[in-house]
């Protein structure tokens, strides 16, 4: 044991004069000696960002939109979609001051742990595993619905074994060749955002031969907002909230970049970076996105109603159809396919790496650190593909119903990992507070954050609380969307109370959070270096 005494030439921007007696153990790091000798650092940051666009940017974007636009209108769904936007934002933030701090693997799960209560660390950690564990044969599903879509004859159990085969590929070579599938995904999809998002501005601006200037017509007629189970304003009203609950599972994703952080160059300088960049560009894509969409369909069509699965769901499909231009659907489709293929890919790095976390502190069994030589816990991996065969149910349909039972169980669960993450930070701040150190005491900080993350802990509370409100209501009780919207919260807090009574664990004390260790290993570590000024080229570079 060992005694912490100032705090001082911080190195992060700020010197702190104020003692710290907590007394820490030295054989104890943050980052485990697992973490360290058996995990590669194969992820630049390059990669780290392109992960969080790669994730955020897929079905939601493609083929989601229609269904907000008939929902709220395309006032409502664009207010919708700036509300959730400014949510996202301080999650990004908040994790990126804590991953900061602890760039451990399993992120704000492990953060948990230090700042809350082990058996959140628990309940939250399993519930992101068995969600992203689902995950996969979710998307590998849903890609087979969407290959279809060329081709219907060919048994789709043909399709979930190349597609299964691909994602094992994938999972388990060198964590850099997953960073360069998701990158070259990435760049794809943005290609298609600023593609459809041009070709929506030329069809409303009459420019396609024959074809009229559309304009805001569409929100003149049938109007900005639509109403939504009610009428008047509160039926108005509850169409904007609808629309809320489709942007949180469109931007599901973008928490999952820190997972890797002890597989990321530099994480210290690189997770923030990309936590800074990553919300503003996917917001911009998805309003501008959406208000091009708000004047190309109207909000009665009935073709926005489509449940297909594939790109005849899609708004930019529906437009470009009115406007005679054939060749979209099939490239939307293509590009959602691979956001499919994405989306499974993301799952799969998140559910083994917070398993691997989970095993690391003994929430898991110890079998689960085991690693290839290349860094990848291939334990972990195996057990995540083994649950990837469970996408053969698509091949029934009394199956595939079953399957998708099993997928509601946990669709709440993003909103509970950002009001995790929210907390998190909340309890950091306090923290820093409680022991004296001020803020800028922090690897990375900005002003604001201690407001934002507030702001966004009681927002997800609320649309968590009230995301379901339409089953309530006269004639709307649908079972599988009670499910889908609430039974992950008992299911959470049942394991949360469990794992407390049997373990006996104790909420972390704000004296006890172990900051001066944090602050200490953070100013040691070597790779904690500055990021290189770019050069200024590389400025003009929006992508990465």
């Amino acid at each position: 044991m060992a005694e912490f005494g100032d705090v001082k030439n911080l190195a992060y921007g700020g010197t702190s004069t104020v003692a710290s007696h907590h007394v820490y153990n030295e054989d104890v790091r943050f980052v485990d000696d697992h973490e360290r000798k058996d995990l590669a650092r194969g992820l630049k940051q390059r990669h780290v960002q392109m992960i969080a666009i790669a994730g955020a940017i897929g079905t939601g974007l493609f083929l989601g939109l229609g269904g907000s636009i008939a929902t709220g209108g395309p006032l409502g769904a664009l207010l919708g979609y700036l509300f959730v936007g400014a949510i996202v934002c301080a999650i990004q933030f908040a994790l990126g001051e804590v991953t900061a701090l602890f760039p451990v693997t399993g992120s704000f799960v492990r953060h948990s742990e230090i700042l809350v209560d082990p058996a959140m660390a628990f309940a939250i950690g399993w519930n992101v595993v068995y969600g992203n564990f689902l995950s996969v044969p979710s998307e590998i599903s849903a890609g087979v619905v969407l290959i279809q879509y060329w081709n219907d004859t060919i048994n789709p159990a043909v399709w979930v074994t190349i597609l299964i085969v691909l994602s094992i590929l994938v999972a388990i070579i060198f964590i850099g060749v997953y960073g360069e599938v998701e990158f070259f995904f990435a760049i794809l999809k943005i290609l298609l955002v600023v593609g459809i998002v041009i070709m929506g501005l030329v069809i409303d601006l009459g420019g396609v031969p024959g074809k009229p200037r559309l304009g805001f017509h569409f929100w003149k007629t049938p109007g900005p907002f639509v109403e939504y189970i009610a009428q008047g304003s509160w039926g108005r009203f509850l169409g904007f909230w609808a629309v809320m609950s489709n942007a949180v599972y469109s931007f599901a994703g973008v928490e999952s970049l820190a997972m890797a952080a002890a597989e990321t160059r530099n994480p210290r300088h690189n997770i923030p970076k990309a936590c800074k960049r990553v919300f503003a560009r996917v917001t911009i894509f998805y309003i501008l996105a959406i208000l091009v969409v708000g004047m190309l369909v109207s909000s009665d069509d009935e073709r926005l109603s489509n449940e297909s699965g594939t790109a005849a769901q899609s708004p930019f499909v529906i437009a470009a159809s009115d406007a005679g231009i054939k060749a979209i659907p099939s490239i939307v489709n293509a590009v959602v396919l691979t956001s499919a293929w994405s989306a499974s890919n993301q799952a799969i790095l998140a559910g083994t790496r917070t398993l691997y976390g989970l095993a690391l502190k003994g929430h898991a069994p110890k079998f689960f650190l085991r690693t290839t030589r290349y860094g990848i816990p291939y334990m972990c991996v195996a057990v995540q593909m083994a649950f990837s065969f469970l996408a053969y149910m698509c091949v029934s349909n009394d199956a595939l119903t079953v399957f998708f039972w099993l997928v509601d169980l946990t669709a709440a669960g993003v909103l509970i990992s950002w009001i995790t993450v929210a907390l998190n930070h909340i309890r950091l701040i306090q923290a820093l507070k409680k022991q004296g150190y001020p803020l800028h005491a922090l690897p990375w900080h900005n002003s604001w954050t201690p407001y934002g993350s507030w702001f966004a802990l009681v927002s997800c509370i609320i649309i968590l609380l009230t995301g379901g409100f339409a089953v309530f209501t006269s004639g709307n009780w649908e079972p599988s969307s009670f499910v889908s919207s609430y039974l992950d919260i008992p299911l959470v807090l049942v394991v949360f109370a469990g794992y407390k009574l049997i373990r006996r664990t104790k909420y972390v004390s704000l004296s006890d959070i172990p900051i001066a260790q944090a602050l200490d290993e953070a100013q040691n570590d070597p790779e904690n270096v500055p990021i290189l000024k770019e050069v200024w080229w590389k400025r003009w570079n929006f992508l990465w």
